[in-house]
């Protein structure tokens, strides 16, 4: 049987973030330590001065603002040096405009990982698509340090942000309330209620049914206004 590549190890839902100290556009962090107690998105792109990864950060940068009222902090990460990191960022508050977007100052950290040790233990190298640049990924981590979601893109497709932010606030949500989200679930709809671990729980939420729609015993939603989340 074939065995792995070593090194491009992918971490699995439910682990811990795996830990790394780094030198980034706003200093030194201690990954994840830095940021216990706070939700935090880590993403790859492949490069500095790209386009598409030009569009990524200038989105992110200007939806910071709304991550951090999500107790959400912003980690990026590319195979590209320091210096280079800041010269691409001064170029994108100096020079870029995009969808209305300019003057963008990206103040989120941007770590430098020339060696691609990171970005290894990420699973961020898959040589399939590039052996010497990260794909688009993206590491939703908990206030526990634990990875909660994942999100991978090839090189040539930009981000959805909007979705990004939604599966957080679901993620958030379902932590709260103890519920499940279902398809395309958007703050305000209706949730689901988990399903029934016994005959008699079933069997009452079919017949008593107070504030609780039941589609059938196992499918079985309820209202939660967007204020509550």
């Amino acid at each position: 049987m074939e065995q792995p590549t070593q090194g491009y190890a992918m971490p699995r839902i439910g682990d811990k973030a795996p830990e790394f100290k780094a030198v980034t556009t706003q200093g030194d962090i201690n990954f994840p330590g830095d940021y216990e107690g706070k939700w935090v998105i880590l993403f790859s792109h492949p490069a500095d001065f790209t386009p598409v990864c030009t569009s990524e950060f200038m989105t992110f940068a200007k939806m910071e603002t709304e991550f951090n009222a999500l107790n959400c902090k912003l980690v990026g990460l590319s195979v590209d040096g320091l210096y280079s990191h800041i010269a691409w960022l001064r170029t994108i508050k100096e020079m870029i405009e995009f969808k209305g977007m300019k003057n963008i100052e990206v103040n989120f950290p941007l770590i430098e990982d020339i060696t691609m040790d990171v970005a290894k233990k990420y699973g961020m190298i898959q040589p399939g698509e590039s052996s010497t640049k990260a794909v688009r990924a993206v590491f939703f981590i908990d206030p526990k340090g634990i990875i909660r979601a994942m999100i991978y893109y090839p090189l040539s497709t930009g981000r959805n942000f909007s979705e990004i932010k939604r599966a957080l606030i679901a993620m958030q949500t379902a932590d709260k309330h103890s519920i499940a989200t279902p398809a395309d679930w958007q703050p305000g709809d209706d949730v689901i209620v988990p399903t029934a671990g016994s005959c008699g729980v079933a069997k009452e939420r079919m017949e008593n049914r107070d504030g609780i729609t039941c589609h059938d015993w196992f499918f079985c939603t309820k209202p939660l206004a967007a204020e509550q989340i």
